[in-house]
C-alpha cells in the first residue's frame, strides 16, 4: 500500500455498473482516485483503488459507513484501509506444519530486526501452536482433520486482527480469489524453487527429477495465479550429485526463511513497488538489500568474451549460421 493513500477494495460477484457506483460515491465526497485496478477470476470480481482522502468532505467513519451501505446494496464486500497511524506495523502469519520460517520470523521479531509485530498465527493444522505460545502470540487452527481450511473463518480472523501484511510461512494451501482479492499486494509467500521453474507442490523433488545443478527459493507476492506473483527476493544453491529431497530441504530451508524475511522488510519499509508484474526498488542506491545471489558471485563470474569485444572481429555484417 502506498503511504498516504487510502486503499478501497471491492470484492463480490461480477456485475455491470459496480465501478461506476463506487467511483461516483467517491467523486461526490471530493475524493480523488490515484489508481484503480480490477480483475475477475472464477466469477469473483475485485476492484482495488488507491485514493487521496486528504481533502474529502466527510469523515473517515462516515465514508466507511457509506461504502459499507453501498456494498450491501450492490451485494459486494467493501473494505477501507486508511493510512495507518500506528507506529508499528503488524503481521498475520499463515502456517501448516513446517516450523523453520515461523521460527525465523519469531527470532527476528524478538531481536527487534523484523520492524513489525506478529499479531496472530493461523494454521490449517495445530502442530505449530506450541511455538506460537512460546512467544505469547494467539494461534488459531482453521483446518479440519484433513487440514482443509475454513476460508470464512480465515477471512474473519484476518479482518479481526487487521494486519498490514500476511506472510505465508510454508502455508501449504492455495488461497482462493476470495482471499487474495481482499489483500492484493499484501500477501507474501516463499516457495522452494527459483520461480518460474518448479511451481506447485514438491518443488525440491521437481528439481531433482529435472537434474538441475542450481536450485533455490523465491519470496513473492501472492496472486490468483499459483506461484506466479511478482518476485521480490531469491536465493540460490548448488544441488549435490545424487541429493535426496530431504537433503535439499536441509540446504534450502534456511534460505527460505532468509528470503521471506528480506521480502517482508522491503514491503513494510515501502522500499519495493510493483509495475506490470515486476518488482522494483523505489530507491536502489539507498536500499541495502540482497535481492538475489550474493555480490561476491559477480566477482567470480568471468567478464569476457563478449560479442564484438574480441581481438579479432569479422568485418562481414552478414549473419553466420552455426552448424547443427
Amino acid at each position: 500500500m502506498t503511504r498516504g493513500l487510502t486503499e478501497i477494495t471491492v470484492v463480490g460477484e461480477d456485475d455491470t455498473g459496480l465501478i461506476a457506483e463506487v467511483t461516483s460515491l467517491l467523486f461526490e465526497r471530493s475524493i480523488n482516485i490515484e489508481d484503480l485496478d480490477q480483475a475477475v477470476r472464477e466469477g469473483v470480481f475485485r476492484m482495488t483503488m488507491r485514493v487521496d482522502t486528504s481533502e474529502m468532505v466527510t469523515t473517515e467513519s462516515k465514508l466507511r459507513e457509506d461504502l459499507t451501505e453501498l456494498g450491501d446494496e450492490l451485494g459486494v464486500d467493501v473494505q477501507v484501509r486508511f493510512p495507518a497511524d500506528r507506529e508499528t506495523q503488524t503481521i498475520a502469519v499463515l502456517v501448516t506444519k513446517e516450523s523453520h520460517c515461523l521460527e525465523a520470523l519469531f527470532e527476528a521479531w524478538a531481536n527487534g530486526d523484523l520492524g513489525a509485530d506478529i499479531e496472530v498465527v493461523i494454521g490449517n493444522h495445530d502442530d505449530l501452536a506450541p511455538l506460537a505460545a512460546k512467544y505469547d502470540v494467539p494461534f488459531h487452527d482453521i483446518g479440519d482433520e484433513k487440514g482443509t481450511p475454513d476460508e470464512q473463518q480465515l477471512l474473519d480472523l484476518l479482518a479481526q486482527y487487521d494486519a498490514d501484511l500476511i506472510a505465508l510461512a510454508r502455508y501449504m494451501r492455495i488461497l482462493s480469489p476470495d482471499v487474495v482479492f481482499r489483500y492484493e499486494s499484501r500477501i507474501i509467500n516463499v516457495h522452494p524453487s527459483l520461480l518460474p521453474a518448479f511451481p506447485g507442490a514438491s518443488a525440491y523433488m521437481q528439481a531433482i527429477e529435472e537434474g538441475v545443478r542450481i536450485a533455490g527459493v523465491t519470496a513473492h507476492y501472492v496472486t490468483t495465479d499459483l506461484d506466479q506473483g511478482p518476485i521480490i527476493t531469491q536465493r540460490a544453491f548448488n544441488v549435490p550429485d545424487d541429493a535426496t529431497e530431504e537433503e535439499l530441504q536441509q540446504i534450502g530451508q534456511p534460505l527460505e526463511a532468509e528470503a521471506l524475511i528480506e521480502a517482508i522488510k522491503l514491503h513494510l519499509n515501502d522500499e519495493v513497488t510493483v509495475h506490470r508484474g515486476r518488482t522494483k526498488l523505489r530507491d536502489p542506491e539507498e536500499t541495502d538489500v540482497q535481492l538475489g545471489a550474493p555480490e561476491k558471485l559477480d566477482q567470480l563470474n568471468p567478464d569476457r568474451p563478449i560479442d564484438g569485444l574480441g581481438e579479432f572481429v569479422a568485418e562481414d555484417d552478414g549473419e553466420v549460421e552455426a552448424d547443427d
